[in-house]
């Protein structure tokens, strides 16, 4: 069994924007309805770019002031409810996505563990017959239900009855 890896984000050069699947009614800012396809959202590039900016405002001041310098270089209005709203999704995306390869590298290291005691294991409870009171190791049944070499009377502390 393989597990994929999760890639990390890109550190280095440009952001690379991509097109989106549509999933609700509303286009979310930075996106635009492909006129060809109405299910699929293309990327605007400036919009997205002054998104990414106003995350760093966000640190020196206050949603409304961000939202409407956002709303006032991009053209295109953004509430300062609909910019908290994207931020805390972006970042509960991000976290979940870094929680995610943690937990394939763990499971990738559990799972060499697991196939290395696999092999170096001889027998398993399918190989495995233990010899009954009668000193016989013939799991097969007999016709009467009982098991071969078991004499149906039980024995305690080594005595038969």
């Amino acid at each position: 069994m393989e597990l994929k890896s999760i890639p990390g984000p890109d550190k280095e050069g440009p952001i690379k924007w991509h097109p989106i699947v549509r999933v609700g009614r509303v286009v979310p800012f930075g996106y635009a309805q492909d006129p060809n396809d109405p299910d699929i959202l293309l990327p605007v590039e400036k919009e997205l770019e002054l998104l990414e900016q106003a995350k760093v405002h966000l640190k020196k001041y206050s949603l409304r002031n961000v939202a409407e310098w956002l709303s006032t270089e991009s053209g295109r209005y953004i509430s300062h409810v609909g910019l908290d709203k994207r931020v805390k999704l972006e970042r509960k995306r991000r976290r979940e996505a870094g929680i995610n390869r943690d937990l394939i590298e763990r499971l990738k290291k559990a799972l060499a563990k697991a196939e290395k005691l696999e092999k170096e294991r001889v027998g398993g409870i399918a190989t495995f017959f233990p010899v009954d009171c009668a000193g016989s190791t013939d799991p097969s049944p007999r016709s009467d239900g009982e098991v071969a070499g078991s004499s149906g009377v039980s024995t305690e502390s080594g005595a038969s009855n």
